[in-house]
């Protein structure tokens, strides 16, 4: 999320601002941190995702797995812990896969409005359509965390800035394109899956927030539904 002014500044690539993640959000690095043996209070469901045997034991393959995954996706603490936040990503993910290419299932996302980017707060899930017809995804996005929520509603996209920066957080935006305030879609170095969220954008991957670049345009409709879990 940021602000709606233009500059013309030429910044640092965000994967230069954000990388090592660890650092960036001012933990320990993921190498120094030590291996937990303590098994969590999801240790089955964390090892049935993992594909490790389920004996809800923790093992040193056990922990070796988890931290993967949590290093992978931004989990801290990554101590290899089968603990809520790192259950809850691979929850999501299930969710998520399970939807399958027919995101629109439940009707929410209107099919009266033409070509219309839809977000899904609960699934964490983006689209594009035109009326009933899927156009592209759905793909994975990484929306507001709680206190910065990404407003839910009926929005259109109002102005785009392919370099977009902002001058809130000082980070790249790249591929903005603004539906509500400051919130917009654009592109970001992180695993979407990553906690807890953006402050209010809906961030997607360079792939992604290329392809709705060329999708959508000025006064295209944006509709946001649901409660990203969490907040």
């Amino acid at each position: 999320m940021g602000d709606i002014r233009r500059r013309g500044a030429v910044v640092l690539g965000i994967t230069g601002l954000v990388a090592p993640l660890t650092l960036a959000l001012g933990t320990a690095p993921a190498q120094a941190a030590s291996c937990t043996t303590a098994a969590g209070p999801y240790q089955k469901q964390v090892e049935k995702f993992l594909g490790r045997p389920v004996d809800g034991k923790q093992s040193a393959a056990d922990c070796t797995a988890i931290r993967a995954f949590q290093n992978k996706h931004g989990i801290t603490p990554n101590i290899g812990y089968a603990g809520p936040v790192t259950w809850g990503v691979m929850d999501l993910m299930n969710k998520q896969k399970a939807v399958g290419s027919n995101p629109n299932r439940d009707g929410k996302c209107p099919v009266n409005k033409g070509r219309i980017a839809c977000v899904n707060l609960t699934l964490q899930l983006s689209w594009v359509q035109d009326g009933s017809r899927l156009v592209y995804g759905p793909v994975p996005v990484r929306t507001g965390r709680n206190g910065y929520e990404t407003r839910t509603g009926l929005k259109k996209i109002y102005w785009r800035d392919i370099d977009h920066v902002s001058n809130i957080y000082n980070v790249p935006m790249p591929y903005s394109q603004f539906f509500d305030g400051g919130q917009a879609f654009h592109s970001v170095g992180l695993s979407m899956w990553n906690p807890p969220g953006s402050h209010g954008c809906v961030n997607m991957t360079t792939t992604t927030a290329k392809k709705y670049w060329s999708l959508l345009k000025n006064g295209d409709d944006v509709f946001v539904y649901g409660r990203k879990p969490g907040t």
